[in-house]
């Protein structure tokens, strides 16, 4: 467990902090509080904390000269400012001490939720900090950026925090890249964003993983995509020349109000300079990829990601045989149709355990796309399928996975014909719903209720197959009492409605 100080002069605040959010849910754990900055100091001194919550205004001394003195001898120290004032001097000075964010009273406790869940995988992490210039607020910039492409920002304080930051998201396309160094300096990164000045309108942040992410900002997405690549393969031209090895990674062009699909493409194509390693750019739309004739179904990671995080081996390997058995049976299913589909499964589970921070399975997942990549038979893509999804069900269901978590898939297994929220289940197992729904997220791959709905489109389909029963019948039986409802999410997930489904059988 984190340790955290919370430091208020009003007692009421910190007390009421300590009250209403469930740190054990965060790995997190309230070692103390403190009124003003002296005291807090001293508890600092006898206690050291992983991260301090602490307002600004009180008296004897003040947040900011806390965090000053605490930098002496806590300099990885995470802070959290909290103030009853919007003002930018507050926030530009707090940024030159280095904070994760500035939150405003009242506090809107989804933001601070948020907030501790970076702060939490920043510590698991265990990065340096990144040293910013004195005068660029680059840690918050870095926390709201990273928030809105991954969809943990509600609009009104993504508005609010791109104001104040002086941050324009009004073009109407944009395209992400990512950009990893093996020299992890703030200069090289510095050197690299000044390469890249003629690309036209961009954002730079930092994201969780420590990349440079750059947000090309279009007005046509044709020619504001032309822009980019040219930029970023003189980049990655210009790279050349000194000892340190750049990796550029391109998503697609996007609506702005959709980026987070282009900042994932981006991550997705990262993974292939695992078995391209002599690539210096790669832009997904120019990687190869499964036929678009390749069933969905097979080799699909939704498909298996049930019976890994269910820990469920044998159900595991039969699908992986029957997905096998059904490309064999299929005109014109050769190894290299297939190989694309298993090195995109193989890299999807890559990413996926990324989100657990299990930095020492790399090497596992690059020997199974290695053997994928050089298998000359269906046999040998198929061996090594299996290899790394077994070796994903002993990482996905390790110590890594929150036993939280686990309870959740279980009782979803035996429960899903029944209403399920996240509510009612944040309220079963002691877990605020918010960071509920973000664990889930995380561990499974799936929303809450993309999950649910995944889960009992399959138990209806099995029912289409196996029973008697009419449609509405079923659609109760798996817990949709909403007929229409069924039908768009069996539409949705299978292609086709549920009546078409059951006169195909």
């Amino acid at each position: 467990m984190y340790k955290v100080l919370l430091v208020d002069d009003e007692p009421f605040i910190s007390e009421g902090l300590s009250d209403a959010v469930d740190w054990s849910a965060f790995g997190l754990e309230i070692v103390g509080s403190a009124e003003d900055g002296e005291e807090a100091l001293e508890r600092l001194r006898q206690v050291p904390a992983d991260i301090l919550i602490t307002d600004i205004s009180m008296p004897v001394m003040d947040g900011l000269e806390l965090i000053r003195q605490a930098r002496s001898f806590l300099p990885h120290l995470k802070v959290i400012i909290l103030s009853g004032f919007n003002e930018f001097g507050y926030l530009k000075e707090g940024m030159r001490l280095g904070i994760e964010n500035y939150l405003l009273k009242p506090i809107r406790f989804e933001e601070l939720e948020a907030t501790l869940v970076g702060t939490v995988d920043k510590l698991n992490a265990g990065k340096p900090e990144r040293v910013f210039g004195k005068d660029e607020i680059g840690i918050l910039r870095d926390n709201v950026m990273t928030r809105w492409i991954s969809g943990r920002i509600a609009p009104p304080e993504l508005a609010e925090r791109t104001a104040l930051l002086g941050i324009d998201l009004t073009k109407p396309y944009a395209a992400i890249a990512i950009i990893r160094l093996s020299d992890d300096s703030g200069e090289a990164y510095e050197a690299a964003e000044r390469l890249l000045e003629r690309a036209g309108e961009f954002l730079r942040f930092h994201d969780a993983d420590g990349s440079m992410v750059i947000v090309f900002c279009m007005d046509d997405a044709e020619h504001g995509k032309g822009i980019a690549v040219k930029a970023l393969g003189n980049l990655a031209k210009a790279w050349e020349s000194r000892n340190s090895r750049i990796r550029i990674a391109l998503g697609s062009v996007q609506p702005m109000a959709e980026t987070g699909k282009s900042y994932e493409q981006a991550r997705k194509a990262q993974q292939y300079f695992l078995v391209m390693p002599d690539l210096h750019f790669v832009d997904y739309g120019q990687l190869p990829s499964a036929s678009p004739s390749f069933p969905k179904d097979l080799l699909d990671w939704e498909t298996y990601a049930k019976s890994i995080m269910a820990k469920d081996k044998a159900e595991l390997l039969g699908r992986i045989g029957s997905d096998f058995a059904a490309i064999r049976a299929a005109e014109g299913m050769n190894p290299a149709r297939t190989k694309s589909a298993a090195v995109e499964l193989i890299i999807r589970m890559k990413m996926e355990a990324d989100k657990l921070n299990r930095a020492d399975s790399t090497e596992a997942y690059k020997d199974a796309l290695d053997k994928a990549m050089a298998a000359a038979t269906l046999e040998g893509v198929e061996d090594a399928v299996k290899e790394v999804s077994l070796y994903a069900i002993d990482s996905f269901s390790g110590e890594d996975m929150s036993p939280v978590i686990k309870q959740v898939l279980r009782y979803i297994q035996e429960h899903y014909a029944e209403a399920l929220t996240l509510k009612t289940l944040g309220q079963q197992y002691h877990i605020h719903p918010n960071y509920l729904g973000q664990l889930f997220h995380k561990q499974t791959g799936d929303t809450f209720a993309d999950y649910i709905n995944k889960f009992r489109i399959d138990k209806a389909k099995a029912l289409l197959i196996d029973s008697r029963l009419k449609v509405n019948e079923i659609a109760k039986q798996v817990g949709y009492w909403e007929i229409g409802y069924f039908y768009k999410q069996f539409k949705k997930h299978v292609g086709i409605v549920p009546s078409e489904y059951k006169g195909l059988q």
